[in-house]
């Protein structure tokens, strides 16, 4: 079993391990966040999104119109990359906590390309050779919009600073569709309105203890936020 660092309980060092884990949500909804705690947790190493790589970012948000095409097709370049550096020489052994599924892609591309755009990317796409690993947990953090757009203006970062509460509810009503037909690995729906996994270490102490005892199905986790 792979090395377990103190955050584990005693109780929960028996348990089997998820190899591999994703951890995905709309933007605000501490998807990062909780990769990290849990790569932490069970001293995997992390395969993150970096959205501050992508230079096309801060623009797409400005003009989502004129900003869309450049930003989707960096990010999808830059996941494929990294899934096909995971692949080679079985490096994907050590990396094992995730912050995107590379399924939902598609996602955004279907929510802010138009029609033409829309055709190249999935033309991009289908050439690409991305054999992306199926995860043995996928985790949903769910919040609603006004929550989300609570969390991205409280954090400040310079290229989200045009988001509004228009696109983070066209983006909830995606990923509500998205994760409704998805059924490629076991699924937690964690409802992340009231919790904060960030700094309160009881929150983050039963989600992880519920998360290990998950082996096959969809699973919802509906907690309580801990003072």
């Amino acid at each position: 079993m792979e090395q377990l660092t103190n955050d584990l309980k005693p109780g929960h060092a028996h348990q089997k391990l998820p190899g591999f884990i994703a951890v995905e949500g709309p933007i605000g909804v501490g998807k990062t966040t909780l990769a990290k705690r849990l790569a932490g947790s069970f001293n995997y190493d992390t395969l993150l999104e970096e959205p501050e790589q992508n230079p096309f970012l801060e623009r797409f948000y400005e003009d989502r119109r004129s900003g869309a095409l450049p930003a989707q097709l960096f990010f999808l370049f830059h996941r494929a990359r990294q899934i096909q550096e995971m692949r080679q020489g079985d490096i994907f052994q050590q990396v094992r906590v995730a912050d995107f599924l590379i399924d939902k892609d598609q996602l955004f591309a279907q929510i802010t390309l138009d029609d033409d755009e829309l055709k190249l990317y999935q033309t991009v796409y289908q050439q690409l050779t991305i054999d992306a690993p199926t995860p043995d947990l996928v985790i949903y953090l769910q919040a609603p919009t006004e929550v989300l757009l609570d969390r991205v203006q409280r954090r400040g970062t310079e290229a989200e600073k045009s988001i509004d509460a228009a696109y983070l509810h066209q983006l909830n009503d995606a990923y509500t569709r998205f994760f409704y037909y998805y059924d490629e690995a076991p699924l937690l729906i964690v409802n992340a309105a009231d919790i904060d996994l960030a700094n309160n270490e009881l929150d983050y102490q039963n989600l992880l203890a519920y998360l290990l005892n998950i082996k096959t199905g969809r699973h919802y986790y509906n907690p309580q936020a801990h003072l």
